[in-house]
């Protein structure tokens, strides 16, 4: 159950500085609102919702969110109907298009959903994804000369594009029409035919938490109304495409591109999740195998199972992976790419642990600076998106991080709440700072040369200097609620997961365990330390924190072995070996004083 008051404003159970050197804090309720909840609700789910400002009234809603009554109009974002009218136009004319996208999860499955599309109404599309060590990222000139040469008419960029102008203008030069459909924070538009971005100016839909994908599947949804309205299908003697069976993809990417779960984002995973859950797809399913990952499947599953596998053809391997697996309608095809998909996360595991031991010891130098800037010759550009956000965990502050070769970078950025990254970077690429930069307020990517390195540095030095309050709110360790060893069992799990799908904007509930005892803590593996605490009343709960060895948290929990604490963390529903327990996954700690 959950248990207990603290003092508003007061650090929790006293944690004013924790092994990790956090304060730690009790979120603050509407007690009106929760004491309304209180009245049809559990006193658990009536906290929870209440601290999400969810009242009485949207309760129902929010606890069980229908695509039906969640899905906007798709025409309430700028340049849909043109886009539509520009795609009905050229399959009703037979034109060659192809589909343009971003190596990454949200990239991959944005053109897995269009190839399905075009696919269903006889217009299979050519897939195009850049390869990142040759290409970079998004359209470029030269690929439009490609695909012009190839007799493509049209083009669809998906996860990219917005801020591709130069291949744009060279693509109207070349008299090939592009539609975009994109999310990334653009400043101005570029010369396309439709530009369809709720994240560009004079765009007045306020969708701006949708990841591509979604905004890919609002497309669909418009275009699938139109060709239905036109006669399209009817005169084809056509079935339309049930867009039910691409929510698959939609809630994979909106997992994986951490966009906030609110709104119509909360049903994509809702429902996305139901659809892997089935494992129709032949890719995900042949992914799920040889992870050896089992339903029902979770918001962790997207994120960390089947996210990063298809994410490692773009880091380490061939680009064109994760798309070729999403795409794949063969089973032992799809086989194939996923095996190769496996080895490659393999290798990127591999480099990644060698290139976070260096970047972690240049980050303990600038540990007192209000950001982190490392950069290092051969570090694989494919994994500097990850390093940077295991060193803003660590270091609870914004990271930037490049590699270089031959005097060229390539980085990647990642923020904290208070800190718009996004803007930083685009601002450094608009002042000539860097070559390039663009991304959302918590992750960014850029590119620059070696000259350019330390004017980058003082430029982003000059952009935090009021920076100090957000840095210091990033520190801070905020409760959801509290609990014991006796409370926290497998009734509170599945209550808890009720309040779900969680990831971004909607965060897990993190619960604070008072006053335990470290009956048993060692190292397993090579990182982590495993624990056992025990209540007051004797009960034990198995605890375990992730990648702590080396860390002050994991010093603090393996000095106080025997000794009373205060933990942070997560529950978790852990069926290993068939027997169904639950495990606290420990965010942070602390001593218990007397």
């Amino acid at each position: 159950m959950l248990e207990g008051a603290i003092e508003k404003d007061a650090a929790a159970f006293g944690v004013a500085r924790s092994f990790s050197g956090r304060r730690w804090l009790l979120k603050s309720v509407d007690e009106g609102v929760e004491r309304e909840l209180l009245r049809e609700i559990s006193p658990v789910l009536s906290r929870l919702l209440a601290l999400r400002g969810v009242t009485l009234a949207q309760a129902a809603d929010y606890l069980t969110p229908k695509l039906k009554n969640l899905l906007p109009d798709p025409h309430v974002l700028r340049d849909m109907d043109k886009a539509v009218s520009r795609v009905s136009a050229a399959l009703a004319a037979g034109e060659r298009i192809a589909v343009f996208g971003d190596y990454d999860v949200d990239g991959s499955t944005s053109a897995a959903l269009l190839s399905d599309f075009l696919s269903a109404v006889g217009a299979s599309p050519r897939i195009y994804i850049p390869d990142r060590m040759t290409e970079g990222y998004g359209p470029s000139p030269t690929a439009m000369k490609v695909l012009h040469t190839e007799g493509m008419a049209l083009v669809i960029t998906v996860d990219c594009g917005a801020a591709a102008i130069a291949a744009l203008e060279e693509a109207k030069a070349l008299g090939m029409d592009v539609v975009v459909l994109d999310h990334h924070r653009v400043d101005k538009s570029p010369p396309a035919i439709a530009h369809v971005n709720p994240n560009q100016p004079d765009d007045t839909s306020g969708l701006g938490h949708l990841c591509a994908a979604g905004v890919s599947f609002l497309f669909l949804v418009a275009l699938n109304r139109h060709l239905r309205e036109s006669g399209f299908y009817e005169e084809r003697g056509m079935a339309e495409p049930d867009l039910r069976l691409f929510l698959d993809l939609v809630g994979l990417a909106t997992i994986c591109d951490v966009v906030p779960l609110n709104g119509v984002n909360r049903a994509f995973v809702r429902f996305g999740l139901g659809q892997i859950g089935a494992l129709s797809r032949p890719g995900l399913a042949a992914l799920a195998g040889i992870a050896g990952a089992k339903g029902p499947f979770t918001p962790y599953h997207l994120g960390f199972v089947f996210g990063p596998r298809i994410n490692a053809g773009g880091r380490v391997g061939r680009s064109s992976l994760g798309v070729d697996l999403l795409t794949a309608r063969d089973a032992d095809k799809a086989g194939e790419f996923a095996a190769q998909l496996d080895l490659h996360n393999k290798e990127r595991q591999a480099i990644e642990k060698l290139i976070l031991e260096e970047a972690i010891a240049l980050g303990q130098v600038q540990a007192n600076a209000p950001f982190l800037l490392v950069s290092g010759d051969g570090w694989h550009p494919g994994v500097v998106g990850i390093v940077a956000g295991r060193l803003k965990e660590r270091f609870a502050k914004p990271a930037f991080v490049a590699g270089f070769e031959g005097g060229m970078g390539r980085g990647s950025a990642r923020s904290i709440p208070g800190i718009d990254i996004g803007a930083i970077i685009r601002a450094a690429a608009e002042a000539g700072v860097i070559e390039y930069g663009g991304g959302h307020a918590m992750a960014a990517g850029f590119s620059l040369t070696t000259a350019q390195l330390d004017d980058f540095h003082k430029f982003i030095d000059a952009r935090f200097s009021g920076a100090g309050p957000a840095l210091a709110a990033a520190n801070d360790l905020y409760l959801d609620a509290v609990s014991s060893p006796a409370g926290a069992n497998i009734a509170l799990v599945q209550e808890i997961a009720q309040a779900g799908p969680f990831g971004a904007g909607n965060a897990e509930p993190l619960l604070g365990l008072p006053d335990v005892r470290v009956a048993f803590a060692d190292v397993v593996g090579k990182a982590h330390v495993k624990l056992r605490l025990q209540g007051g009343d004797g009960t034990m709960l198995d605890a375990i924190a992730f990648r702590a060895v080396g860390t002050p948290l994991g010093d603090g929990l393996l000095a106080a072995r025997g000794q009373r604490i205060h933990a942070a963390g997560r529950l978790r529903q852990d069926d290993w070996n068939g027997r169904i327990r639950v495990q606290l996954e420990i965010e942070d700690a602390g001593p218990a004083t007397a």
